[in-house]
């Protein structure tokens, strides 16, 4: 995975530091205002979860949760954590990711919480 630096990250990532950390491929993320968060040396760097069979982007109308009513609309300030993904933005919902989708929310996969 190439290194690509978050700018002037004072904060430091951790266990216990308030932000939900997950499992990302050989390591741990840190869910930070909008990004993607993983510590590296001496900084911090800005990751996306990438398209793959763990992560899907596909369209799935059939996806019934019961994290949200059926009228929620995802977006800033929600109520669920963004999650970057592929070229989209997707919400954490129950431990999975959603993407608003016309009438429904697709589901592109399992994060697992560290």
């Amino acid at each position: 995975m190439s290194c690509v630096a978050h700018k002037e990250h004072e904060h430091k990532h951790g266990e216990k530091c308030g932000h939900q950390a997950i499992k990302h491929d050989d390591h741990t993320d840190y869910l930070h205002d909008g990004h993607l968060h993983h510590v590296h040396d001496d900084h911090v760097d800005e990751h996306s979860l990438s398209e793959g069979s763990t992560h899907k982007t596909a369209c799935t109308p059939e996806h019934n949760c019961s994290g949200h009513e059926n009228d929620h609309a995802h977006g800033p300030k929600c109520g669920h954590e963004s999650v970057p993904h592929a070229d989209h933005v997707d919400y954490l919902v129950a431990g999975h990711l959603h993407k608003p989708c016309e009438d429904h929310c697709d589901s592109h996969g399992e994060l697992v919480l560290a």
